[in-house]
């Protein structure tokens, strides 16, 4: 496999580059101007490194900043102005919250209660497990959450049953003993992917979406905006990858588990009561969120253009970065000048996934200033009068593929851009098609290179690649059913939008 890849890397190292330069030597396509076309080469070797991963994912992410204006496309400070959008500062704040959390263990006991609190039945033990981590998942890292989350189910299926990681993996059986075992390390994945989609700093392809709506289009989609579809869609998701986990693929009726419940007990006296720094932490994080959620209320709202004629400038960047400051301030000894988040600390949040954000910031913004995206939607004229919901399901299909075997932000940085045009080419509602490729970059299931919670799992020695793909390709095709139904017929509802028109702000400079 190591071998693969390394073949892999190589070729891509060598063929970006060469397509990239051939491009540039060949004349622009009729009607694109040369701009427009060596954005699309930029764009083109950005995504076989991607693909291929010649070059670190960040790595090739600066490569805007370098070639835009040595290509004459834009000046220096302009190319580098998407790596300082606000919604970057926006994940940021979210990334600080959730190593704070983890500095203090408040997600540790987020995760044990919740599945103290849902039962210790072997199918309500799982769902206790996915309630959690989904949750966990919407505000802390996908990854971070699974890496947590997999030792303490670990420990609850060798304690109740015996087992470990191994003999899961290598038994064929069906029983429900060892089925239990594979359910909820399975849905640990699946629920961290899930759950990622219910707030805009959940996953890292919502904030690429929203950021990229707003460069292209000039438009925001809000917080609070984002999770009145995100929190039903990964609600429904999840329940439903937990219902075809343990009563279709691998079903758990009739096993009677031993010893989980005193393992959970342990696990609550080990944390012991709730520290006053952990309540802080959910006084700002709780704080955080009803500003988010409340936001786009409060901008509207008469008495608060009385009280605060500027409110209109506060962006949920300004929220999020206020509640990192607050993590900085609050102190937990002041006499050792100890405080709830310190440097040392914050300096671990993934900087790697903030340059990437800039990066596809960078390429959603050459697509529009150079007229990239404007030509590709006159090349898209052919969809018009095709059905949506055919289109939507095709645009679903496609993002799911992908994603299967590239990096799920690489693949919503590439497709968003494109999507939009075909959307403007179709006459239909850019949202129809961004948010159906925004969310289903963040359901594939059936590889474990698809997802970072997926590699996890599959890296802990529990579940076979036959197995992994065997639930995967199942929840794949019901995720794909899901996204569309809701994006078609409640995204409409929920947004107040009119899917099947063209809204006036829908317009790509030429």
């Amino acid at each position: 496999m190591a071998q693969e890849m390394n073949k892999s890397r190589i070729i891509g190292y060598f063929v970006g580059p060469a397509i990239f330069f051939i491009m540039l030597f060949m004349s622009p396509p009729e009607g694109m101007t040369p701009s427009a076309w060596k954005v699309a080469a930029i764009t083109i070797l950005m995504a076989i490194w991607w693909i291929t991963e010649a070059l670190p994912i960040p790595a090739t992410s600066l490569l805007p900043i370098i070639l835009f204006p040595l290509l004459g496309i834009m000046p220096s400070s302009a190319a580098t102005l998407p790596y300082a959008n606000h919604l970057i500062y926006l994940f940021m704040a979210g990334f600080f919250l959730a190593v704070t959390m983890e500095k203090w263990n408040l997600h540790r006991r987020v995760a044990i209660y919740t599945i103290r609190l849902v039962g210790l039945s072997p199918g309500r033990m799982v769902l206790g497990f996915m309630l959690a981590t989904a949750f966990l998942s919407m505000w802390v890292s996908n990854t971070a959450t699974t890496m947590m989350m997999v030792p303490i189910g670990l420990a609850v299926i060798k304690q109740s049953l015996g087992f470990d990681s191994a003999d899961l993996k290598a038994c064929p059986s069906t029983g429900p003993e060892y089925n239990f075992g594979k359910c909820l390390m399975l849905g640990i994945a699946y629920s961290a992917s899930i759950g990622g989609v219910g707030t805009i700093i959940g996953s890292p392809p919502n904030t690429v979406m929203v950021g990229m709506v707003e460069k292209m289009f000039g438009v925001q989609i809000g917080f609070g905006q984002w999770m009145l579809f995100g929190v039903p869609f990964a609600s429904i998701m999840l329940f439903i990858t937990w219902v075809l986990l343990v009563w279709v693929i691998f079903p758990v009726k009739g096993l009677q588990l031993g010893g989980g419940s005193n393992l959970l007990d342990e696990e609550i006296e080990k944390l012991g009561p709730m520290k006053r720094e952990e309540k802080y932490i959910v006084a700002v994080g709780l704080t955080m969120a009803i500003f988010w959620m409340s936001r786009g209320f409060l901008k509207r709202a008469d008495f608060m253009t009385e009280l605060w004629p500027n409110f209109s400038y506060v962006h949920d960047a300004t929220i999020g970065i206020l509640g990192s400051l607050l993590l900085f301030l609050i102190p937990t000894n002041l006499k050792k000048g100890e405080f709830l988040l310190d440097w040392k600390t914050a300096v671990k949040i993934p900087w790697d996934v903030i340059i990437l954000f800039g990066g596809g910031l960078a390429i959603a913004n050459g697509f529009a200033k150079t007229g990239l995206a404007a030509h590709i939607a006159g090349q898209l004229v052919l969809l018009e009068g095709v059905n949506i919901v055919v289109f939507v399901a095709a645009v679903v299909g496609l993002t799911i593929l992908l994603t299967e075997t590239t990096s799920n932000t690489a693949t919503a940085t590439l497709l968003i851009p494109i999507m939009a045009s075909a959307a403007i080419a179709m006459g239909v509602h850019p949202f129809a098609t961004i948010v159906s490729a925004c969310v289903a970059a963040s359901c594939a299931f059936i590889l474990p290179v698809a997802t970072p919670p997926n590699a996890v799992v599959y890296s802990s020695g529990c579940i076979s690649l036959g197995q992994m793909a065997r639930a995967g390709l199942l929840l794949d095709l019901t995720g794909a059913v899901l996204i569309t139904v809701l994006v078609v017929y409640l995204l409409p509802v929920l947004w107040g939008i009119d899917i099947m028109s063209l809204p006036a702000w829908a317009v790509v400079p030429k």
